[in-house]
């Protein structure tokens, strides 16, 4: 595994984070790519302190000049086997009637766009590998809808549909496309950033669930899902709370 990498994108934080120090556990050299690179630096230190292996990469995966050079600087690198797509987020509640354009570009230039410009660029690495895998982190939102989140579920219903497509074009190709889908999982930014910094909001989000998601039950699936043997692909793995059956339905202790 030392001889290999792994590509995380949205590594700052939350389930990207989580997702790196799981496969640098696993033994994978960890490339660490998002826009905020403070934050990355003192994630590779903290890897580094553990014994594993780690490069910072600032990027924006909406930037196709930006990705296509971070692709060019893989190739000092271990051989590239794992990119996670997991670079995201969701902007706003409001119904379909009002919602704001200009949040659901934002939205689908990141999820969207992003694991597009991403994928592109690391396919040639990934299949160059002879034993490649594509994670796209999607969500529950990726397979069914629910009131005022139309303009994330959107984005997420394309990303699914990516992964899909990507794996019917590959077929025969020594590259496995891998979604996982988690329901509620409470991180320090998610909702927050959906509520634009309303703390109140973020929290009433997650008020009563008892045992949500954590980003390191996300990163501990995906570390599973790519460490199968190489002729067994997960298709598709939804990942919810116990508390959560749908995306409608969630018990609450009150």
């Amino acid at each position: 595994m030392s001889t290999r990498t792994a590509v995380v994108t949205g590594a700052s934080g939350g389930i990207g984070a989580a997702t790196a120090r799981s496969l640098a556990e696993a033994g994978y050299h960890v490339a660490l790519a998002a826009r905020r690179t403070d934050r990355l630096e003192a994630l590779a230190k903290e890897l580094a302190e553990a014994g594993h292996s780690a490069s910072v990469h600032a990027l924006d995966v909406t930037d196709r000049a930006a990705v296509d050079a971070f692709a060019t600087a893989l190739g000092d690198l271990p051989p590239l086997h794992v990119l996670v797509n997991n670079a995201g987020g969701a902007l706003g509640t409001d119904p379909v009637a009002t919602g704001d354009p200009a949040e659901w570009r934002t939205m689908y230039e990141v999820n969207v766009l992003g694991v597009l410009h991403v994928t592109q660029a690391l396919l040639p690495a990934l299949t160059a590998s002879g034993d490649g895998t594509v994670v796209v982190l999607t969500s529950t939102a990726a397979l069914a809808t629910y009131e005022g989140g139309a303009g994330y579920v959107a984005a997420k219903h394309a990303e699914h549909v990516i992964a899909e497509t990507l794996r019917l074009e590959l077929c025969g190709q020594p590259v496995r496309v891998i979604e996982i889908a988690p329901g509620m999982v409470k991180t320090e930014e998610f909702s927050l950033t959906r509520f634009h910094g309303d703390a109140e909001k973020a929290a009433a989000v997650y008020a009563g669930v008892e045992g949500p998601l954590t980003a390191e039950d996300v990163a501990e699936t995906v570390a599973w899902a790519v460490s199968r043997p190489a002729h067994v692909n997960v298709d598709l793995l939804v990942l919810r709370p116990r508390a959560q059956a749908s995306n409608s339905k969630v018990h609450r202790v009150r």
